[in-house]
Order: C-alpha cells, then structure tokens, then sequence
C-alpha cells in the first residue's frame, strides 16, 4: 500500500498545498509549529475518517474560512484511490471516494490503512485503560470495517441507558420508570458488547504472538513480554470467544447489579471497561517496568499493528511516525529505523541529525504551512 499525494487547501495553517510521497521513508523536517503534524492529521482523516487529536471538523479549518479541503490519493496491488473530503465550519462534511459519496464512516475505514505512532502513544502501558482501548478500536477498525458499526451502536445504548440509570438515582418515579424499561437496553447492550469483546479478545492474541516476537527481538531474547485481554465480566480472555456465552454473563451481571449501577449513576459492567493487561517477564509492566521498558513495549505494539494488518492483508500499512524518534533512546531509535526499512513511512522531526539516519528519504521541508520539496 501507497500513500502517493495529498492536496490541502485551508486545513489548518495550510493555505494550499499539493505533496507527494515515496515508498519508503519520507522526511517531515522543520521547526515546531509549521504544519508538520497537520500533515499527518490530513492522511489520518483520510484513513480513519476522524482527527487523531480530538479535534472537530471546525477547528481543522483555517481560520476566517469556511470549509477546508482534502483530497488524497493511494493504492494497492489491485487499485487506485482518491478521497475527497470537504469539512465546513457551518455545516455537514463530505466524503467522495473515487467520485462517489461516502455515506458512512465504515464505508472509509479500512481502505487506506495506517499505523499511527505519536508521543501519546509512548504512554500505552502506564496510563489508564482508555489509551488501550482506543488503540484496540482503531487497530481493529481497520481489519473489521463493520466493527465501527458495532462499536457506534454500542455507544449510542450505552448512552442512553446511563441516561435512565441517572434520572433513577434522583427521585422514585424516575426509579420506576429505569426499572419498567432497563431491561431492554440490557438486552441490546449485551448483545452489541458481545460482538466487541470477541473481536477484541481475538485482536490482543495476535497483538501477543506478533508483539511477543518483537519485544523478545528488541531485547535479544533477555526479557519476555505477555499481552492478554481483560474484559469486565469476569470471565477468561478465550471465553470472549464464545459471543454467546459474553452475551449471557453480561446481561446476567447487569440484571443483578441494577440498584449498585442506579448508586453510582452509570453502567458498571460491558466493553466500555475494558483493558489489556501488559506484563514483562510475568509481571505488570505498568508497576514493575521501567520508562525504558514500557516504551519497548509501546513500540511493540505499535510495529505489531502493523504486522497484524500485513499478515490479513499481504501488504504493510502506511506507517504515520509524529516525531517519536526523539522520545526514544539510541538503541530503540536504531531498532525502530530497521524495523521500518522497505515500508512506507512519513516521520515528521525537528532534529536535522535525523537527515543522516535517513540518508535516502524523499526530504520535506515544512515552514509556516508551505511544503518544500525536490
């Protein structure tokens, strides 16, 4: 897979700008707060169909305009793609793939795959499970389109059952009300979570196999890591391969813990609790591993991202590097430069010695919103 060019036009501090890309590395390098990120905030929208800073379609576009645009175009083996992306400060965006309106983000998701690796990620390990479950969801988007879908749809029950279960910690009526109706949204919820544990549960094996081999590669075969899913029904991660088996604790675990969950105003159980436990050498990584170790170990499970794509697709994805080279050491920088060698990468830095550890990079220059390049 190829990211061949991208066509910006009042995206950010991007006035306008057309870029074009090379199979292997491609060289971001400028000062802080040229544009460098924006860039890779563009492709990521393409692929994902959302910015990777939380941002809304308002705020990517430039200031004192009205509508930004992004227009992308990559392949594969077997096609070429162009997206068009309209954001409008007033309004609903548009996406066309190869002239045809997209209708939903599932639709998108999938088709230009990418691997994005950013500063935040380097905390994968020793922050909060949120981290971890996006990472899980983005990966696993890419692979499975549909699972957006399951995922929306969950979010959306859940939503709405928290809602009841709120009014119901008020006053009676509102209790009673929860109780005439909760079952209902138990039932869906269940049902929609089931779906995402398995899909999960089956992620963070291959996320094990692939990450294990890379970290025990890192390290030479001195240190072992473990990855296992934990989901919140107190159930064994292989039992989440089972959906109905899922469906029925999760149900069973909401029905029986209704007047806790009315307390404390929220569900308490379902995907939306999930983690990934990380161990190094059979102990949590997130207590017991160094900084050094827990970034070996984020840096894992990012390559591993991408095996994982390479391995169901027979390609690698196009790999989105935010300046992270310079998060890392010496030895994981150099790893990190090996692993990456004949894949397509587009690294964004600030630090000219990057230009000799990329000696053969297609180089882009970047300096208040303008892209220079040969």
């Amino acid at each position: 897979m190829k990211c061949e060019n991208i066509r910006l036009e009042h995206f950010r501090n991007v006035e306008s700008a057309c870029v074009r890309f090379d199979q292997g590395v491609n060289l971001l390098i400028g000062d802080n707060a040229q544009g460098k990120t924006n860039l890779l905030e563009s492709i990521y929208l393409c692929a994902i169909g959302k910015s990777f800073r939380g941002a809304k379609d308002a705020d990517m576009i430039s200031f004192g305009q009205s509508e930004a645009t992004v227009s992308l175009h990559y392949s594969d083996d077997v096609r070429s793609v162009n997206i068009k992306t309209v954001l409008r400060s007033g309004g609903r965006r548009s996406v066309e793939q190869n002239g045809l309106a997209v209708k939903k983000t599932s639709e998108l998701v999938g088709g230009l795959r990418t691997v994005l690796f950013c500063p935040e990620h380097l905390s994968l390990v020793k922050d909060g499970p949120q981290l971890r479950r996006n990472f899980l969801d983005v990966a696993i988007c890419q692979l499975r389109p549909m699972y957006l879908t399951s995922l929306q749809r969950y979010g959306q029950i859940l939503k709405e059952r928290n809602r009841l279960l709120k009014e119901a910690s008020k006053d009676l009526s509102s209790k009673k009300n929860c109780l005439d109706t909760i079952d209902l949204w138990s039932a869906q919820l269940s049902r929609e979570g089931a779906t995402l544990c398995y899909y999960r549960a089956k992620y963070v094996q291959r996320l094990h196999r692939a990450a294990h081999d890379i970290f025990e590669d890192m390290t030479h075969g001195k240190e072992q890591s473990r990855f296992c899913y934990l989901g919140s029904c107190h159930m064994e991660a292989e039992d989440y391969l089972d959906r109905q088996k899922t469906q029925q604790q999760l149900f069973t675990l909401l029905s029986s813990s209704l007047e806790r969950e009315i307390g404390a105003a929220c569900t308490l159980w379902g995907p939306h609790r999930d983690d990934i436990g990380v161990y190094l050498n059979d102990a949590p990584a997130r207590l017991f591993a160094s900084q050094g170790q827990q970034r070996s170990l984020c840096l894992a499970m990012k390559l591993s991202e991408g095996e994982i794509i390479k391995e169901e697709y027979g390609s690698y994805p196009v790999y989105l590097f935010d300046d992270v080279q310079s998060e890392l050491d010496a030895s994981r920088r150099d790893y990190l430069t090996e692993r990456i060698k004949q894949k397509q990468v587009i690294l964004t830095t600030c630090e000219p010695s990057e230009q000799k550890r990329h000696s053969s990079a297609n180089l882009i220059r970047v300096s208040e919103g303008q892209f220079y390049q040969d």
